[in-house]
């Protein structure tokens, strides 16, 4: 049976619509492919990667010297002290080099006089005492002021119906100093009333 002949107008698009291409198509392009890889691909980094390495190389470089620094910054910091200490303790024994001396007198010339080696020996402590007041350690040895733990030591209480209460009635051993640079309290009894 013969078919009855098509109007090519009904093939037509809609007005308006988009035409579909005319003439041969174009053949397909073939999948892209990505170049081989090569021999260190699998062990080696990427470009981004080395300088993620690069940089990291770089920040431990740098922690390490800091580190390195700090080390021989302390260390020097110790030998300065170590040397400072040295120092302090050679200007302190050299205070004290006249005293030892003027007892070695006082030693030498014990056969002679019985009085002159009391007066020696007064006057090598005045000498000591006036060693620690110019080294900053003043002594402190008066009675009848008023108890103060910071500087004084309770050794023991008396019975002194003359002296007010809680005050030193007797120091037993001088103290060296003031507040936080003493040496040490002064030993003390304290007058109590009953």
């Amino acid at each position: 049976m013969p078919t009855p002949p098509q109007d090519r107008a009904s093939d037509l698009p809609p007005e308006g619509a988009a035409q579909p291409p005319r003439g041969r198509l174009a053949e397909p392009a073939p999948p892209a492919t990505e170049p081989e890889p090569g021999p260190d691909a699998a062990t080696g980094p990427t470009g981004g990667e080395d300088e993620y390495a690069a940089a990291l190389k770089e920040v431990e470089d740098r922690w390490r010297r800091a580190l390195a620094d700090l080390d021989n910054l302390r260390k020097r910091h110790a030998r300065e002290l170590d040397r400072e200490r040295a120092l302090e303790r050679a200007r302190t024994a050299a205070a004290f080099l006249p005293v030892v001396d003027n007892l070695e007198l006082a030693l030498n010339h014990a056969g002679s006089d019985p009085g002159a080696i009391v007066e020696g020996v007064r006057a090598v402590r005045d000498q000591a005492v006036s060693t620690l007041e110019r080294l900053g350690y003043e002594r402190h040895a008066e009675t009848g002021v008023p108890f103060d733990p910071s500087r004084h030591e309770v050794v023991g209480v008396v019975q002194d119906p003359d002296a007010e209460p809680n005050t030193v009635a007797q120091v037993l051993r001088p103290g060296y100093g003031q507040a936080e640079r003493q040496l040490r309290p002064a030993a003390v009894t304290v007058a109590k009333r009953e």
